[in-house]
């Protein structure tokens, strides 16, 4: 029986995406696509959201690419600008199972810098009994150790758990460690799956 319901924050929760900062600052989406695939990329951004602090993340990259190095540090100084906002249709689904009264909780790759911003400005995030952000555990998803913090911080039994992220490797470590799992493609494809799972 699901008791504890985990959500992953970025692209769950939140709509967010450095395209939207990066297409008021570059002419066309060929040069967007270009700077956040080759310059400003995944793998860098998860570096910060593993612990490194902005400033040596942002120094580390200019040092590699310093004629890019204004674009670059756009990044992280303008980065509210990225975060769209809240994805409303989910927002909804999270108070509907917290008036139900299953715990919730979030298992998010953040870093924990950035993440003081949605934290002051994003109410919903109250509704989570515990939020383990990987930027202050200094490891992210999908290494089943973020997942054991939390797990373990708040004595949660993972048969009685479901997890809810947009990743396909993040869900298969909650598996893993015996967590239900639903592989999240919109708030509607959600509601769905967790009628499904009889949960509103």
């Amino acid at each position: 029986m699901i008791k504890n319901v985990v959500f992953d924050l970025g692209g769950v929760l939140f709509d967010w995406d450095p395209r939207y900062l990066y297409q008021e600052l570059l002419p066309t989406v060929a040069e967007v696509n270009y700077f956040l695939e080759n310059i400003c990329t995944n793998e860098w951004n998860k570096e910060q959201d593993a612990g490194r602090s902005l400033v040596e993340g942002t120094r580390v990259l200019i040092e590699k690419y310093p004629e890019h190095a204004e674009l670059i540090r756009h990044y992280y100084s303008d980065w509210p600008k990225s975060l769209k906002g809240e994805i409303a249709g989910t927002v909804e689904i999270l108070s509907e199972l917290k008036q139900s009264g299953f715990n919730l909780y979030a298992l998010t790759n953040w870093s924990a810098e950035t993440f003081v911003y949605a934290k002051n400005n994003y109410d919903f995030l109250n509704d989570f009994i515990d939020i383990v952000v990987s930027g202050e555990e200094k490891c992210v998803k999908p290494d089943a150790k973020l997942y054991q913090i939390l797990l373990d911080r708040n004595h949660i039994n993972a048969n009685a758990s479901l997890f809810i992220d947009d990743r396909q490797e993040n869900i298969d470590t909650a598996l893993t460690l015996g967590m239900k799992g639903i592989l999240f493609t919109s708030p509607e494809q959600l509601r769905d799956q967790l009628e499904i799972f009889a949960l509103i």
